[in-house]
């Protein structure tokens, strides 16, 4: 009996390569026995309500956009029918996500991985009343997705990033906040700050520290004091980038399930480079594999740790 997939898809992702690959996607899909049931997302938001008025009348659900494409898959999913199969073929501009499972950058591979490839059990995050797939962060930089116009995403990839964050450099946002990890307590100035479930942020590897797990049941949480001066964030930016052997005490971080944040002012949140609102109270806790992703191990450059599904 062939079954049925929701294939949601965002035009305006990247260049838009979509529109030169949609059929043959969808050839590659019923082939592979599915029928398919395809959906163009028409505003924000639109994914994650197509997902929940027609859950029920698939066996699983493929999107192609960027992160926040995703991201809204997976609310959709989340309230509805955690587990539930999900494909993800990346074509934005940045695919952090797809980056750290090895899912391929060549779509019409990624749609045959999704037809031949095991289901992979990865942690999805809640936060407050919202879900995030790979990163919750705050602070400095954080709006730099969510603000870059999208024609210039499409056009200069990383570049554009660049170019939006450097009017951030010279007016660094300090917040006094109280931190709860697992029930250790952290206060401090904090300029920037982010909960992850990924090994690959803004394009950058290794920022979330080594040998992450993506399916523990733990986020890596990692936490910037607010610099006072140019030797200070040098510091910070060597650790970061695990530049050498620089411990810093200027950067925490820790692994933790259930991290609970609050500041006396309301602060601005991005989920999976998407705007998450301004809050002064939040609690995130890892959904330990709650989202069942499509992934081809058999890949060789598939990262060859906890295979666990």
């Amino acid at each position: 009996m062939r079954k049925k997939m929701l294939f949601i898809y965002n035009m305006h992702s990247g260049k838009g390569m979509i529109r030169e690959k949609l059929s043959d996607i969808i050839d590659i899909f019923t082939q592979g026995g599915f029928d398919v049931i395809a959906h163009p997302t028409q505003s924000v938001g639109d994914a994650t309500q197509f997902v929940k008025e027609h859950l029920e009348m698939a066996d699983c659900v493929v999107c192609s956009g960027g992160d926040g494409t995703l991201d809204e898959v997976v609310d959709g999913i989340m309230d509805t029918a955690p587990g539930f199969p999900v494909g993800y073929i990346p074509a934005g501009s940045t695919n952090d996500f797809a980056n750290s499972l090895a899912i391929p950058k060549d779509m019409l591979q990624a749609a045959r991985d999704i037809v031949l490839g095991d289901l992979y059990q990865c942690d999805v995050g809640s936060f407050n009343d919202k879900y995030f797939t790979y990163v919750a962060a705050f602070g400095m930089f954080t709006n730099v997705s969510y603000e870059t116009d999208q024609n210039l995403k499409n056009n200069l990839g990383h570049f554009a990033y660049l170019l939006q964050a450097g009017k951030e450099v010279f007016n660094i946002p300090s917040y006094h906040l109280i931190i709860n990890a697992d029930g250790r307590r952290i206060e401090g100035n904090y300029t920037y700050g982010m909960v992850t479930n990924t090994r690959v942020v803004g394009g950058m590897r290794n920022i979330t520290g080594p040998a992450v797990d993506m399916n523990d049941g733990l986020f890596e949480v990692t936490l910037v004091r607010t610099p006072t001066n140019p030797i200070e964030v040098n510091e910070i930016v060597q650790n970061l980038l695990n530049i050498a052997d620089n411990s810093s005490s200027l950067v925490d971080k820790l692994k933790a399930r259930r991290i609970i944040f609050d500041s006396s002012e309301e602060i601005a949140w991005t989920l999976d480079g998407e705007y998450g609102d301004a809050h002064n109270h939040v609690v995130i806790e890892n959904q330990k594999k709650k989202l069942n992703l499509y992934l081809n191990r058999r890949n060789k450059s598939y990262p060859d740790q906890n295979h666990t599904t």
